[in-house]
């Protein structure tokens, strides 16, 4: 598991519109990259509704939200514009980000095992650091718990 107060690992993802978005691009910002299972599931749509539905909220604390998974660009731009979707979705079509951050896990499906992510969340500041990870959490109120924790965060931090 990624440990806090550690250097985010780095990385450069395509985006729904193929445009590639590095965590070197938020050095002024706090990021909350979020890895979810997959496009228009009920859990991930839940998901990123609410982080897209507060996403004024967290541009007001100088933070950015990012979600990631294994889906690809095109998946990824339907899934955003079926539901309205603001936040940027990144594209890790070959796990190796979702490795370094540790959220792949292995589960039977129809009899086969295949690996799969677990929903997790990291808080990385603007230097980098990971301030808070969080592995095996629930969708829904999700992102309304990461805001407070922002909140809180900037305040202590008096940013």
């Amino acid at each position: 598991m990624l440990q806090t107060g550690r250097l985010a690992p780095g990385f450069e993802l395509p985006d729904a519109d193929m445009n590639v978005v590095s965590l070197a691009h938020f050095q002024d910002h706090n990021v909350v990259l979020y890895f979810y299972p997959r496009d228009d599931r009920p859990g991930c749509t839940i998901e990123a509704i609410d982080f897209s539905d507060l996403e004024d909220e967290f541009a007001k604390l100088k933070t950015v939200v990012l979600g990631v998974s294994m889906d690809d660009c095109g998946s990824h731009e339907a899934f955003r514009d079926k539901h309205g979707l603001s936040v940027p979705l990144l594209a890790d079509m070959d796990g190796e980000v979702c490795s370094r951050y540790d959220v792949l896990r292995e589960r039977e499906h129809e009899g086969k095992k295949e690996m799969c992510i677990q929903r997790s969340t990291f808080i990385i500041d603007r230097k980098g650091l990971v301030q808070h990870a969080m592995y095996g959490v629930i969708a829904k109120g999700h992102a309304a718990e990461v805001l407070n924790w922002i909140k809180r965060f900037v305040k202590g931090n008096g940013k």
